[in-house]
């Protein structure tokens, strides 16, 4: 069955760095753009980042652009979120999700998720 498991978050001080990862598994990675999304505190999900199936187009949210760097590896069926100079409103779980087609920032888009992984960001 489709798995999507997210792993690397923790507890960091501000301005530290952290790299998630995501390993997917049951379908066609290489098929598939992939999103991180993330869910804070009392707050709804929102888009942080997006990458094309071949890695060519990436998209970023305002609020992490120069700071945060989406990659995959498509030979290990894993997408990446390196997160540099963290900040505490990035306090939240991280999620990562597949698309077939389209790609970008529209959650609803996304056919497969995953469970989930807390980053908290200490001031």
């Amino acid at each position: 069955q489709v798995q999507l498991v997210e792993s690397g978050g923790g507890l960091v001080q501000a301005g530290a760095s952290l790299r998630l990862s995501c390993s997917a598994s049951g379908f066609t990675f290489s098929n598939y753009n992939m999103g991180w999304f993330r869910r804070a505190p009392g707050k709804g999900r929102e888009f942080v980042a997006a990458i094309t199936r071949n890695a060519v187009g990436k998209d970023y949210a305002e609020a992490v652009k120069g700071r945060f760097t989406i990659s995959r590896d498509n030979g290990k069926n894993t997408v990446y979120l390196q997160m540099a100079s963290v900040k505490p409103e990035d306090t939240g779980v991280y999620y990562c999700a597949a698309r077939e087609t389209g790609y970008g920032s529209n959650s609803a888009a996304y056919e497969y998720w995953g469970q989930g992984s807390q980053v908290t960001v200490s001031s």
